[in-house]
């Protein structure tokens, strides 16, 4: 049994019920009618969008275009993780941090990926990169933006206690050890989560996808550990490497705390 093919009309009965969310708000005067409207009629543009350019770029078959297509999602993605704290850094360092963050845990867990478990012929096959690299962006979106938040709030929130530990002669590392364990700590907790739930109180969109389109379920199966590992993977790099960063922002070289690099 292959793919279902949807017609217009299906997905128009599927859109029925953003409707009833919309008359829902209405009726129940929650404000959010126009919101839900307009994030749906986002959506169905960007998807597709993505759709034709992935079909042109699939066609082209070449590592140039895979690899232009893979940077610009890892530089929305960096944009959103450095946007997403309310307090931030100044002049750019946030976007800096969070795109080396982007840029490690993705590269790391894609190669892996596409160099030992998957194995696509040839490796660069913008079918097999270019989603599983969108899939593991999502995973490192969410850890980063997650540890980054957490470790800039607290870092606020403790400031007397961070400058008394630094005034008895701790060093900076030692002071904010702490606050980059709790971030790092915040930022896994999205994937341990999905982890636990997975086949037992969800079933992931990918397995979910091979099923519908007819693979084996047990081989799905097979496919979403794969995917579950390589998230947990880029979740705990992002976290690590965008949590320890940040706290490195936060200092100069006479160890002090630098809370004026923030906005």
């Amino acid at each position: 049994m292959g793919a279902i093919s949807l017609s217009p009309l299906d997905l128009a009965i599927a859109a029925s019920l953003v409707a009833f969310d919309a008359v829902l708000s209405v009726v129940l005067r929650l404000k959010l009618h126009r919101q839900v409207l307009v994030a749906a009629a986002r959506m169905v543009v960007q998807l597709t969008a993505v759709g034709y350019l992935l079909r042109l770029v699939f066609a082209l078959h070449h590592p140039a275009a895979t690899l232009v297509v893979v940077i610009v999602m890892a530089a929305v993605a960096a944009r959103e993780i450095a946007a997403r704290p309310e307090r931030r850094f100044r002049r750019g360092e946030g976007l800096l941090l969070s795109a080396s963050g982007v840029a490690i845990a993705t590269t790391v867990t894609v190669v892996l990926a596409l160099a030992t478990a998957i194995r696509p012929h040839p490796w660069y096959d913008a079918r097999y990169a270019i989603p599983l690299a969108g899939i593991i962006l999502g995973s490192v979106l969410n850890a980063g933006s997650l540890a980054l938040d957490s470790l800039l709030s607290a870092v606020g929130l403790q400031r007397a206690a961070i400058e008394a530990r630094l005034a008895l002669g701790s060093t900076f590392r030692e002071a904010m050890a702490s606050l980059v364990r709790d971030a790092v700590r915040r930022g896994l907790l999205p994937i341990i989560n999905q982890m636990s739930a997975a086949g037992v109180i969800t079933l992931p969109g990918i397995m979910t996808g091979q099923i519908l389109a007819g693979l084996d379920p047990v081989e799905a199966v097979k496919y979403q550990i794969l995917l579950m590992f390589l998230l947990a993977g880029a979740s705990g790099l992002a976290a690590l490497v965008i949590a320890y960063g940040a706290a490195r922002r936060l200092t100069d070289t006479r160890q002090r705390l630098r809370l004026d690099r923030l906005k």
